[in-house]
């Protein structure tokens, strides 16, 4: 499963892992969703349906990972390394365009790409 982020007329496009979230959250798809900062490595917004997190695993978030903050219900683009959290769930990570994220803002579509 491979999905697109378009924002600021750049596309990054992340390739998402086989676990029951990325599964949830590919079926919620297309979006148009507001992007927010979050502190100072982070993109975040929070998708219409909260995702389950069995068979999920933990995230070790870098650069371009994909991950779900299971406490807020939000998701989580990196855009420098991170690490791990308690209730931090990868998704995915991207394949091109990862440069793209920091500069995100305002409304993002979110599309299937496959």
């Amino acid at each position: 499963m491979r999905i697109n982020v378009h924002s600021n007329t750049k596309t990054t496009t992340f390739k998402l892992n086989d676990s029951q979230a990325a599964k949830e959250f590919y079926a919620q798809l297309p979006l148009h969703i507001e992007i927010e900062n979050y502190s100072h490595n982070e993109k975040i917004f929070y998708p219409p349906k909260k995702l389950s997190t069995s068979s999920t695993p933990a995230a070790n978030a870098k650069n371009g990972t994909l991950a779900y903050y299971a406490p807020w219900g939000n998701v989580v683009m990196f855009y420098t390394d991170f690490g791990s959290a308690s209730g931090l769930h990868e998704l995915g990570h991207a394949v091109s365009g990862d440069e793209h994220i920091k500069n995100m803002s305002g409304t993002i579509e979110i599309e299937n790409a496959d």
